[in-house]
C-alpha cells in the first residue's frame, strides 16, 4: 500500500466511525442526558463489555504512546489527539496521531511496497 492509499484508508475508516458513532449515539446521548449513565450503557452484557473494554485499553495504549513520543521523538500537538481519543473516539484519535506523526517525524515509507 502506497502512501496515499493509506492516508485515505485511515481517513475514510475514522469518517465512517464518526459518522455512525454519531448517527446512533448522539441523539440518545442527548436524550439520556446523563454521561455517566450513557457510559455504562457500554457494559450492558457481556459482549458489550468486552467490546468496550477492548476500546479503552487500546486508548489508554495510544495516550501512553503519544505522552512517550512527545518526549522521545518531539511530536508536538499530541494533545489534540488524546482529546480526539477521548471525544469522540480512539479511531479519530489514532487516525489524527498516525497523520500527525508521519507529517513531523518525515517518515520515508519503502517504496518497494507501492
Amino acid at each position: 500500500m502506497n502512501e496515499v492509499n493509506f492516508k485515505r484508508a485511515i481517513l475514510v475508516s475514522a469518517a465512517i466511525f464518526l459518522a455512525v458513532f454519531l448517527f446512533y449515539t448522539l441523539p440518545a446521548a442527548i436524550e439520556q442526558a446523563d454521561l455517566i449513565q450513557s457510559f455504562a450503557a457500554g457494559f450492558v452484557n457481556p459482549f458489550s463489555t468486552g467490546y468496550s473494554v477492548d476500546v479503552i485499553a487500546c486508548g489508554f495504549i495510544l495516550i501512553f504512546w503519544i505522552l512517550f513520543e512527545a518526549k522521545q521523538y518531539g511530536v508536538r500537538y499530541g494533545w489534540v489527539c488524546i482529546i480526539l481519543t477521548l471525544i469522540p473516539g480512539v479511531a479519530v484519535g489514532l487516525t489524527a496521531y498516525l497523520l500527525l506523526r508521519y507529517k513531523q517525524l518525515n517518515m520515508p515509507i519503502n517504496n518497494a511496497t507501492k
